[in-house]
């Protein structure tokens, strides 16, 4: 099993690697460009088609490796990356309005659901809810899976968070199964890591390319399958068993889900749609103090690593105890970044002005000295 996992990695990072040039060739031949805006960080044109190479380096790898059978219902994961892939492409190509891009997400979420049974049955506890049947599993592993993608189709904001951020949490997912010899789901998390492995290093600060909507959402559908599989299997498994599952799964989630759960909150208070665009991630509010995109990965995938060995130091604590000391934490180092980060930009300003105004007394200065030069010369002549 480890060398057909081994196998499936390295498969689906060599295609990924070879076909993002041949991507970002075509996107650059016919202007298929992410054009900056006020809002978007990137200053010049980049194409944002790198999600076709995630996907085929990823698909290519599961059916290489992956074996299809009515047990693992591979074949409609593999119906819903598609799903997922063509409303992706065709946002990234001609762009799609919120609800249509909600019509793809609820396609896809409708076939896991029904067809593929990825379904959470039980809260382990959470709130005191234990077991979860009928209309109300349906329910929750539906808005699960549709928070999930969306929380890191927003996140993809800077040059390599995003990836960055799946490739963490896909690969811890990726371990625990191969430790409990689940070889789908890790065949799954591996393969996944693997050609964002391969897509990261044309997409590092500064990209050469963007995964677009096609990648981001992909990330999320991906760890949506991977975390509701956790949170039902894990207090079984042979090797690892956890008690508190969906605080772990949670908890390896966290930065994407709330970072999103609180940009949605704070749209919805000031009478806005959800999915607005603002500046209120928490890529932005670490871009507003003044650091650069490689700086803010690398300081939000180690907070996202954190998360995860704290939540399972914790884990004893019980589901309900670290899910609400987890958006504790959150918020509270959030409110942290705030605070220092007006101050910031407060003394930025200031600078500026300071700039302006030294820059200003120069000139007047300078205009002086020319102007007296020219009156001497006529008292002269």
């Amino acid at each position: 099993m480890t060398e057909n996992l081994l196998l499936g990695g390295l498969v689906a990072f060599c295609i990924t690697f070879y076909a993002i040039p041949k991507v970002l060739k075509i996107a650059i031949e016919n202007e298929l460009f992410d054009i900056p805006n006020k809002r978007k960080v990137h200053k010049q044109p980049i194409p944002s088609l790198g999600g076709v190479g995630i996907f085929a380096g990823f698909i290519i790898s599961l059916l290489l490796v992956g074996t299809i059978d009515k047990v693992n219902y591979l074949q409609y994961f593999i119906l819903t990356f598609v799903v997922v892939f063509f409303f992706g492409v065709k946002d990234d190509l001609i762009g799609l309005p919120p609800q249509k891009k909600m019509l793809g997400q609820i396609i896809a979420a409708a076939i896991l659901t029904w067809k593929a049974n990825i379904l959470l049955t039980n809260m382990h506890g959470f709130l005191g809810i234990h077991s979860i049947i009928g209309t109300f599993s349906y329910i929750l592993t539906f808005l699960t899976i549709i928070v999930v993608m969306n929380a890191y189709n927003l996140i993809d904001g800077i040059d390599g968070l995003a990836a960055t951020i799946s490739i963490i949490t896909s690969g811890v997912f990726a371990w625990f199964f191969y430790a409990n010899g689940d070889f789908t789901y890790s065949l799954m998390g591996f393969a996944f890591a693997g050609s964002l492995m391969a897509f990261l290093i044309f997409n590092y600060a500064p990209a050469k390319i963007f995964m677009g909507d096609t990648g981001s959402m992909m990330c999320g559908i991906v760890n949506a399958i991977l975390v509701i599989h956790f949170i039902e299997t894990s207090t079984s498994s042979k090797i690892f068993q956890v008690t508190s599952s969906p605080a772990l799964g949670f908890g390896i989630l966290i930065m994407p889900l709330l970072d999103t759960l609180r940009v949605f909150a704070i749209r919805i208070l000031n009478g806005k749609s959800p999915f607005f665009p603002d500046r209120n991630h928490l890529h932005h509010i670490l871009l507003d103090r003044g650091l650069s995109h490689k700086v803010i990965t690398m300081i939000i995938g180690s907070s996202a690593i954190a998360f995860i060995l704290l939540t399972y130091v914790a884990l004893p604590l019980g589901t309900t105890t670290i899910i609400l000391s987890q958006i504790g934490l959150f918020f509270l180092g959030v409110f942290f970044l705030q605070i220092t980060a007006k101050k910031n930009k407060a003394k930025l300003r200031a600078l500026n002005r300071e700039d302006d105004v030294t820059f200003a007394k120069k000139i007047k200065h300078v205009v002086t000295l020319i102007t007296a030069k020219d009156q001497n010369t006529r008292v002269a002549e």
